[in-house]
């Protein structure tokens, strides 16, 4: 596992469990550097009073599954060694 003081130090297992968990709100976007992502998911739900949300879980839990599977050295070059851009989802390739 990428270790915590290596380049940005964002822990894979922590990115999966907040994309598990709060996936629709697109938290995990703003842990992981992609704060346009995250803002797009937030107001999907927000906007669609919810409604939206049901879709964005979905695309949460998908790239949660995605994050924890994902080898230590992909992650941290994906991750900790650059920033990502603020449009880029966990399962475009970069």
């Amino acid at each position: 596992m990428a270790s915590a003081d290596s380049g940005r130090g964002k822990n894979k297992v922590v990115a999966g469990v907040l994309a598990i968990l709060l996936g629709g709100l697109g938290i995990h976007h703003f842990y992981l550097g992609s704060t346009t992502a995250g803002i797009v998911l937030l107001l999907a739900t927000v906007l669609t009073c919810g409604f939206g949300g049901i879709l964005t879980s979905i695309v949460g839990l998908i790239e949660g599954i995605m994050l924890l599977i994902m080898n230590d050295e992909e992650f941290d070059a994906k991750y900790n060694q650059r920033t990502p851009e603020g449009m880029e989802f966990v399962f475009q390739k970069k």
